[in-house]
Order: structure tokens, then C-alpha cells, then sequence
């Protein structure tokens, strides 16, 4: 049986990174996790091939020599998705579609056949077996939540490591929030699932043995979710650094409560953590009261902000506008709060009714949905009736990402990072590519782009005041430079 894979193209936004990449000669930010693990539950005997868009263009060849053609997307992918259905109907392929963007919404996709929905454990063998009989079904769709500790290792010998800046490996599901917007609660629950540290682990010597030194994204939705656990798991991740000497890094996302716990902060460091995603979303107490982000509540959070600075690690911040509770001042309000905190990755959207949560469901009870949502988080069209003027609300979001990047604000916003931050932990040895990305910020950000005067502020103060977090200072002075091209094309 001949498999073609395919993971669709991702359109230009904060998480593509596009414009960052190109300094360290890679393609694409991160592997396809879910297709690789999805291949690994296939029989070994089967001939697998796994087309990446982001990496390389699809040919028809590839097309016309699959049984089948498996294609996994996210809603930000649907754009995409409908082109490589579209090709797959010309050639007369079946095509067998999962992921997020078909769990909350394949109605969507009457031209597609056959549908995973939800998690894929357990139902794969029945989709296997309907596969080689030539008699699949309409939708597959598992009964209840799987054992992820029967979740394979990702096929990792489909895909060419050189492409990508980083890669991805799982250790739980589920989120023990409840947040109205967040359709994590809806595919993948609100208790957390795991799998053994050992699992992990050899899933991550998978990584090393073939080669891979960089930097590692634990997907997880909440890694912190059952925190006894993720103890267990960096007690062992310490151990297993030791015991292979390897040069990889972590990031992952957690909700901000990781700050009220010292030893799981420090664990974290001492396990190769360089960076959380949090989900800031807005200073405004009444905006985390209507939304349900209880965990956000009664703390300030410019302080939890910089504890996990303090500790070693880089925030990374998710922030939303366009709350029914906010008020005409929310963008000045965000600003200051972005500014004051020193996380230089914000990551600012406005909010959307993402399928089937509990936003969707109420917006769509009030009869205030108009649209879907496109998934992604820089688009400036509004899937619902917003409280506020719509034009307001568009245009403030527009000019506060503007101003967020604007070279003087965002080199402003690094040297804040900068001070509380306390580097800390294994230390990340500088490849190659990262010599020849920081020789190409001289030209690109020092003399070709606009605020060159802040970069080279940036540089000289950093490396004569701070020279241990002089590599940190210039990643993210690139990072920058792919926010304000995104920020342009808004």
C-alpha cells in the first residue's frame, strides 16, 4: 500500500515565523508532529511518503502513485487544504482528512470523503484495516479519549531535519481550565492526559541519535497541567541530559501559575527549558472574569511575568483584544502592560470564536456569529458582532501590533527582557547556522532595514553589559524583524 501524507501550507502570521527563518538557512519553523505520528500507526510493510508544502511544492507524481492520500490541518491550513483537495479530485484520489481543522468543523468540507475525528489512537487500526478492504467509512471518530501511553514514536526518518528550526514531541493532553475561547477543553479535554517519562524520553533519543542538537517544543496544551507529573518527567529529563551530554533545548506552553511554583520553575531550567508560552490575554480584570481565565486572576501578572524571567526562562505571550468587556482604552492599556513586562514575543490577535467552544456556542446563542474563523491570529476580520465598533476595534488592533514592533518599542521592550531576565541552566552551544544568521543581521538589521540605530544600541550595550545574554539579544532582534514584516501586511 502506497501512503502519501500531507501537511498543507501555513499562511504568513506570528507562528510561521516566516521571515525568521530565512537567517538560519531553514524552511519551515517546526516538523508535522500529528502526520508523523499518525505514519507510525500505519502497518511498517506500507510504502509512506510525507509531502511538507512548507518545505516543498506537491507533484502530481506523488499524487498519482498513492493508494490514498492523508492530510492533516489546523483551521489556520484551510486555504490550503482546499487547493490540495481540489488537486487530489482531478487525479481521482481518496482522500483521508484529520487534524483540528476537521475535528470542529468538516461540514465545512462536503468535497472531502472520509474523516478522523478527534484523537486517532484508538480508531487508526479499524481505519487501517477499511483501507486494505477498500471499504472506508464516512467519519471515524473514537468513543472516548485514548491512552496516549499507547501513542507511537513519530516517524522521524519521513522528514529531512535540515529544514526545520525546530521539532516537536508530546508529552500530554487536556487542560485543567476553562477557558471560554479555547477549543483545546473541546478536542483534547480538561484532565490531563500523559504519557510514562520514560516514553518520552526514548522518543527524544529517537531525536538525538539521528542528529538532532537544537531546540525541542514539547506540544503540549498545558505542561503544567497535572504538575506532580511534569515533576516526574524533568526529574528524569535532568538525569537523561547528564547521562548523554545532549546540546537540546525545550520550550512548551503553561499556564501562568507555572510562576507561583519555585521548584517546577527550577526543575524546568535545570532540564534544558529556554522558553513558555503563556496566555497573558489582557490586563483587564473584567476581560479574564468574562472569558473564565480564573488562573489569571487576582495577581499581578507584570510580576508573575518576571518571576519566570527571573528564573531563566523567556515568556513568550499570547495576548487578545476585542473582549465584550472592553473599553475604548484597552489598546493604550495593552501597550503599557506589553511594554512594562518585557516579553518581547507578543503575540496579540483579536479574539475569535473558534467551532464549538464555549464563545462559539454562547456568540452563536445570542446570534452574534457572522462567519468561521480563519485560525489565524493576525486577521483583522472579526468572526462575530463585537461590543464595540467593529471599525474601532480593527483599526486599534492594527495600530497597537504596529506599535508593539515598531523597531524603538520592541529593542526597548528587549533591553526590559533583558534586565530581569537570569540566564540559567545547560547552556546552548552555537551552531553553524547560528554564526552565519547573526553575520547576516549586520546587513539585514544593521544597515539595510529600518531602526538600525536601535539594533546596533542593542548590540554594543548588550554584549559589553550583558555579554552571556548577548546570543538571546540578537534571536530576538531577529525574531523582530519577522513580526514587523507580519505587522506591515496588516
Amino acid at each position: 500500500m502506497k501512503i502519501l501524507l500531507i501537511s498543507p501550507q501555513t499562511p504568513d502570521t506570528f507562528w510561521s515565523f516566516k521571515h525568521a527563518i530565512r537567517f538560519v538557512s531553514r524552511k519551515a519553523s517546526m516538523a508535522p508532529l500529528g502526520l508523523l505520528t499518525v505514519a507510525a500507526m500505519l502497518p511498517p510493510e506500507w510504502e509512506l511518503k510525507l509531502v511538507d508544502l512548507n518545505v516543498e511544492k506537491l507533484k502530481d507524481e506523488d499524487l498519482r502513485r498513492a493508494d490514498y492520500v492523508l492530510l492533516g490541518a489546523m483551521i489556520v491550513n484551510k486555504d490550503s487544504v482546499r487547493e490540495i483537495v481540489a488537486r487530489c479530485a482531478r487525479l481521482g484520489k481518496t482522500v483521508i482528512a484529520g487534524g483540528p481543522l476537521f475535528t470542529t468543523g468538516h461540514e465545512a468540507f462536503p468535497e472531502i470523503q472520509h474523516f478522523v475525528l478527534g484523537e486517532a489512537e484508538e480508531i487508526m487500526p479499524q481505519v487501517v484495516a477499511d483501507m486494505q478492504s477498500g471499504q472506508l467509512q464516512t467519519i471515524y471518530q473514537a468513543p472516548h479519549r485514548p491512552d496516549i501511553t499507547r501513542t507511537p514514536a513519530p516517524r522521524w526518518d519521513l522528514i529531512q531535519f535540515r529544514h526545520y528550526v525546530t521539532m516537536s514531541v508530546q508529552f500530554s493532553r487536556g487542560c485543567p481550565f476553562d477557558c471560554e475561547f479555547c477549543d483545546i477543553i473541546v478536542m483534547n479535554g480538561r484532565v490531563p492526559r500523559t504519557k510514562t517519562p520514560a516514553q518520552l524520553i526514548a522518543e527524544l533519543d529517537g531525536l538525538r541519535q539521528r542528529g538532532w542538537q537544537d531546540m525541542v517544543f514539547i506540544v503540549d496544551d498545558n505542561f503544567i497541567g497535572n504538575k506532580a507529573w511534569t515533576k516526574t518527567l524533568l526529574h528524569a529529563l535532568i538525569e537523561w541530559r547528564q547521562r548523554t551530554r545532549t546540546r537540546i533545548g525545550f520550550l512548551t506552553e503553561a499556564s501562568v501559575n507555572l510562576a507561583d511554583d519555585p521548584e517546577l520553575c527550577a526543575l524546568m531550567v535545570a532540564a534544558g527549558f529556554k522558553k513558555v508560552f503563556v496566555g497573558i490575554e489582557t490586563p483587564s480584570i473584567e476581560a479574564l472574569t468574562e472569558c473564565h481565565k480564573l488562573q489569571n486572576r487576582n495577581r499581578d501578572l507584570v510580576a508573575s511575568v518576571q518571576t519566570l524571567q527571573r528564573a531563566g526562562l523567556e515568556v513568550m505571550g499570547g495576548f487578545i483584544v476585542g473582549f465584550d468587556s472592553d473599553q475604548k482604552d484597552i489598546f493604550k492599556r495593552q501597550f503599557e502592560f506589553i511594554q512594562r513586562s518585557g516579553v518581547a514575543t507578543a503575540m496579540v490577535g483579536l479574539l475569535t470564536a473558534l467551532p464549538q467552544t464555549r464563545l462559539w456556542q454562547r456568540l452563536k446563542t445570542e446570534g452574534r456569529l457572522e462567519m468561521e474563523s480563519s485560525g489565524n491570529n493576525t486577521d483583522a476580520a472579526l468572526n462575530f458582532k463585537p461590543k464595540l465598533n467593529r471599525e474601532f476595534l480593527q483599526a486599534g488592533y492594527r495600530d497597537l501590533v504596529k506599535k508593539l514592533y515598531e523597531p524603538g518599542n520592541y529593542y526597548r521592550r528587549i533591553r526590559t527582557f533583558l534586565k530581569s531576565h537570569r540566564p540559567a541552566g545547560p547552556r546552548r552551544r552555537l551552531s553553524r547556522a547560528d554564526f552565519f544568521a547573526f553575520l547576516k543581521t549586520f546587513w539585514v538589521l544593521g544597515v539595510w532595514h529600518r531602526g538600525r540605530v536601535g539594533y546596533w544600541r542593542l548590540f554594543w550595550g548588550t554584549l559589553i553589559r550583558r555579554p552571556r545574554q548577548f546570543p538571546h539579544a540578537i534571536e530576538l532582534a531577529i525574531l523582530g524583524y519577522h513580526f514587523r514584516r507580519v505587522a506591515k501586511s496588516l
